[in-house]
C-alpha cells in the first residue's frame, strides 16, 4: 500500500528529474561565469569564487544523475540505453572525485603557489590523472550525447538537440573559457526534453494493443 508520504515523495522526485534538464545546464553556467570572474587577476582560486563556482558544478552533477537515468527510461532500446548511462554515470562520478578534491585543495591552501603543489601531489598518485582528471570524467559527455542522439532517432526531439550539446562539449575542449556558452548550448538542447512526460512510454505503441485492450481475443489475429 501507497502511503500519502510515499506519493509525495514519488512527485518530487518526477518533478525535480524534469526541472534537471534546466537546472543542470544553468548550474554549470553559474559555474563557468564564477570561473571566468575568478580568473579575471590572471589566476584561479583560492577564495570565494572558486569554492562558490565548484560547489555550482557539484551540484549540476548531482542534478545530471537522475536526467542521465531518464533519459536511459525513456529510450526505445532499453538494454543499449541503460548501458551507456552506466559508462556515462561513472564519468559523473570521475567529474564529482575531481570537484571534491579541487574544493578540499581550495581549502587548504593559503595561495596559488600552494594549490600549485597540491595538485601536484594529488596528480602523483598512480592512476590519478587518467581516472580523475583526463579520461574517465569524458565518459559523461560521450553517453549525454548519445541518449540524447537515441532520443532523436526516436523521434522524440530532433537531431539539432544532440548536435548542440555535441557542439558544447567541443568547444570546452577547444578553450575552457567558453564553458559558459557550453552550458547555454547544453540549455537549449536539454530543455525541451524536460517537457516530456517522466513517465511516458519508453518505445512506440505496439499496433496490438490497442486491439487487445479492446477486448479482441489474441489468438483472433490473422483468422
Amino acid at each position: 500500500m501507497i502511503t500519502s508520504h510515499g506519493r509525495d515523495a514519488t512527485l518530487v522526485a518526477m518533478n525535480l528529474t524534469a526541472k534537471s534538464f534546466v537546472l543542470a545546464p544553468l548550474l554549470t553556467l553559474v559555474y563557468g561565469v564564477v570561473r571566468l570572474l575568478d580568473g579575471l587577476d590572471g589566476s584561479h582560486g583560492p577564495g570565494l569564487a572558486w569554492t562558490a563556482g565548484h560547489l555550482a558544478f557539484l551540484a549540476a552533477l548531482g542534478l545530471f544523475v537522475p536526467l542521465v537515468l531518464e533519459l536511459a527510461r525513456r529510450a526505445a532500446n532499453r538494454r543499449a540505453a541503460i548501458a551507456i548511462a552506466v559508462f556515462s554515470l561513472i564519468g559523473v562520478a570521475a567529474g564529482a572525485v575531481q570537484f571534491v578534491i579541487d574544493l578540499v585543495v581550495g581549502f587548504l591552501a593559503a595561495d596559488k603557489a600552494e594549490m600549485g603543489r597540491l595538485f601536484d601531489q594529488v596528480q602523483q598518485v598512480p592512476g590519478a590523472e587518467l581516472v580523475v582528471y583526463a579520461v574517465v570524467p569524458t565518459f559523461f559527455y560521450a553517453g549525454l550525447i548519445a541518449l540524447v542522439a537515441m532520443q532523436a532517432a526516436a523521434g522524440r526531439i530532433g537531431w539539432w538537440s544532440p548536435a548542440l550539446i555535441a557542439l558544447g562539449v567541443g568547444a570546452v575542449v577547444v578553450e575552457r573559457d567558453l564553458l559558459p556558452l557550453s552550458a547555454l548550448l547544453n540549455l537549449v538542447g536539454l530543455a525541451p526534453l524536460g517537457r516530456a512526460p517522466v513517465h511516458a512510454d519508453a518505445g512506440p505503441s505496439r499496433p496490438g494493443r490497442a486491439a487487445q485492450a479492446e477486448g479482441e481475443p489474441r489468438g483472433s489475429a490473422g483468422r
